[in-house]
């Protein structure tokens, strides 16, 4: 049995201010909807600073101490695609939306106003329930099914 597989590493990153949550409505046509803005780490980066670069590229925000929450994990072929969870409060600067989408402010109980990703309900408990660290995507017989540890 092999050891090692093919992981692509990414983060998203939770901001917030009070009870309001950034969210960037993604114009990908494979991931669209409003998500919480990430993206991949580069060769040799820091995880710590990639979720820091990647949400000034796409906020215009400088986050600082961000704090590692979770994970999420899917299947892609021969390997896996590893997201690491951060939310901070802490942060300075303006915002500013980037070519991967707007980013606005939206009030947390407002959030089933808006057309989110597919997984967003699941994927934002694990930011929010203390007792949660782990989004899972297993697949069975074409099937995406989501486990939350």
């Amino acid at each position: 049995m092999r050891r090692t597989e093919k992981v692509e590493l990414t983060t998203l990153c939770l901001i917030y201010q009070n009870n309001k949550i950034l969210l960037q409505n993604r114009t990908s046509k494979k991931w669209h909807g409003y998500a919480l803005p990430g993206g991949h780490v580069e060769k040799g980066e820091s995880i710590i600073d990639s979720v820091i670069r990647e949400m000034k590229e796409e906020t215009g925000l400088s986050i600082k101490h961000p704090h590692l929450c979770g994970i999420k994990q899917f299947p892609i072929e021969n390997g896996r695609y590893l997201v690491f969870l951060f939310k901070t409060d802490e942060f300075e600067g303006y915002l500013q939306s980037s070519e991967e989408g707007e980013v606005l402010w939206i009030d947390r109980d407002h959030i089933s106003d808006y057309q989110t990703v597919d997984d967003f309900e699941e994927l934002l408990s694990v930011f929010e329930k203390e007792d949660l660290t782990e989004f899972i995507y297993e697949v069975e017989n074409d099937n995406w099914n989501v486990i939350l540890k």
